[in-house]
């Protein structure tokens, strides 16, 4: 039996968690941590992670930036690997997490979706077939509720294209102030927000009379929740030096 320390488990995303985590016979949320601690599951729910006493094997992350330094710092303590699946760092913030991931094992995806990372594998493809020659633009579309914009998975998904572009690209969030032309080495990226959407990428390649369009639409919540209790499921008995993510979860699978 996995024993999992669940943060941000009052969150909408750690409540499909701890509910798809009770389908699953080697898995048990033993506790939780959230400023909220309200008793929703059949487990104790702590303000800080200092006042958890429960053993535990993994930590899931589901939360806020602040809420995962703070969480990572109690895991470093603790010598506990960690599946980060919060969004919307800054910088020193990401730079930091890879500061953790020297001394505790660390899995960080900006999307746990198995969907999400095959298209990230796709878009990489297409563009080495395509080339600069097509422009390239993301849209994403959110609940009315998202905090973060543009998304942390569209954010994913333009780094996977710049990664095998030589990091050549530059994002363009706003083009409203932009008086001139489009650039070649842009990718624009949209964010919209609105009603109850899960969660929907585009990734359009805009050529010479032909467009291609490779798109995700997240039908549930569900998907997320289930790629972070695999991850959690993977990253046991993982060693520190490394950022795992979830192309080493598919590759071992």
């Amino acid at each position: 039996m996995i024993s999992i320390l669940l943060n941000g488990c009052n969150g909408k995303m750690g409540q499909v968690v701890s509910k798809v985590a009770k389908s699953y016979d080697n898995i048990k949320i033993v506790a939780g941590v959230d400023l909220n601690t309200t008793k929703n599951f059949d487990y104790p729910v702590y303000k800080s992670p200092e006042e958890v006493v429960e053993n535990f094997d993994v930590i899931i992350d589901f939360s806020l930036p602040e809420a995962t330094m703070k969480i990572l710092e109690f895991a470093k303590q603790k010598q506990k690997p960690v599946v980060i699946a919060t969004t919307g760092f800054t910088s020193d913030q990401k730079s930091k997490i890879l500061e953790y991931s020297k001394q505790i094992p660390i899995f960080w995806s900006a999307n746990m979706s198995l969907g999400v990372n095959l298209v990230a594998e796709l878009i990489q493809k297409a563009y080495k077939a395509l080339g600069p020659s097509f422009d390239i633009e993301i849209i994403e579309k959110h609940h009315n509720q998202k905090i973060d914009s543009p998304s942390g998975t569209a954010l994913m998904l333009a780094d996977a294209i710049n990664e095998v572009a030589n990091n050549s690209y530059e994002y363009i969030y706003d083009r409203h102030t932009r008086r001139k032309k489009r650039q070649q080495n842009e990718i624009g990226i949209a964010s919209l927000r609105g009603g109850t959407i899960v969660g929907e990428h585009s990734v359009i390649f805009a050529g010479p009379d032909e467009i291609i369009e490779i798109k995700h639409t997240a039908l549930s919540k569900e998907i997320f929740a289930n790629g972070a209790i695999k991850a959690a499921m993977f990253m046991i008995g993982k060693g520190a030096g490394i950022i795992y993510n979830m192309k080493d979860l598919i590759n071992s699978m």
